[in-house]
């Protein structure tokens, strides 16, 4: 098994391992158990690409002024 070190607020790492004594887990069981479910969600969309793929078909053909694009409706 590889180790790897993290960093974080030493109030934070108090708060995670008083609850996970609470749970009689270790920090470290509990980062294999979140790592593992992290692996195995697919992974998320690149929401912007995907935004900009399915409005590629939109072309005004035409420059907004700067009160044009700032109008509210």
């Amino acid at each position: 098994m590889k180790n790897i070190t993290f960093s974080a607020d030493e109030a934070l790492i108090h708060e995670a391992r008083r609850r996970a004594e609470a749970q009689n887990i270790t920090l470290n069981e509990l980062f294999r158990e979140w790592l593992s479910r992290y692996v195995a969600q697919p992974a998320a969309p690149d929401l912007y690409d995907d935004l900009m793929a399915r409005l590629q078909h939109v072309n005004t053909n035409r420059t907004y002024t700067r009160e044009e694009m700032n109008e509210r409706r």
